[in-house]
């Protein structure tokens, strides 16, 4: 992560407006996209991680997705691809796509783009964003976010898929 990373800009449509230093989009708010990966194993446990506390955006949380920003001239499997890659070590497997969705709080807004994977081997994560992770069975996640900080966006990707899985 890096605050002279160039992100994708986008309109309320998800159009493509421009782009803008990682840095610029955080202090103006600006719409942008970004890559959220719910990684399961073969018990159907999700991956949880506490974000570092550098992290620009909910420092110390936990989060129940990989992913990050778009970044200019990337499509949104291809940041999903680099992201995995770069906060878990995963690479060359197959990620499902989801759901698209738009989120606004407050601090941003975002066009994301929601996948999954299934994976069971070996995880290397990147010491500046992620501090520790596991897999955890989700009805233990759910409990656990009523009592710790979770990122708002993860979790609304969670209860999301989960929604729709059972439909």
């Amino acid at each position: 992560m890096s605050q002279k990373e160039i992100v994708v800009i986008v309109d309320k449509d998800n159009q493509i407006i421009g782009s803008a230093p990682r840095a610029e989009m955080r202090a103006k708010s600006l719409a942008h996209r970004a890559t959220y990966i719910l990684v399961l194993n073969q018990k159907g446990e999700l991956f949880v991680h506490k974000r570092t506390m550098t992290k620009d955006v909910c420092p110390g949380f936990y989060d129940v997705v990989a992913g990050g920003v778009v970044l200019a001239g990337e499509s949104y499997e291809q940041s999903a691809v680099r992201e995995i890659e770069e906060e878990l070590g995963i690479r060359d497997i197959p990620l499902s796509t989801l759901f698209d969705f738009y989120y606004e709080d407050p601090k941003s807004s975002v066009w994301g783009r929601a996948f999954s994977c299934e994976y069971n081997g070996e995880m290397i994560l990147q010491e500046e964003e992620i501090e520790s992770g596991e897999f955890m069975p989700v009805e233990k996640i759910i409990k656990m976010a009523t009592r710790e900080p979770f990122t708002p966006d993860g979790m609304y990707v969670l209860k999301r898929y989960l929604s729709e899985k059972t439909k």
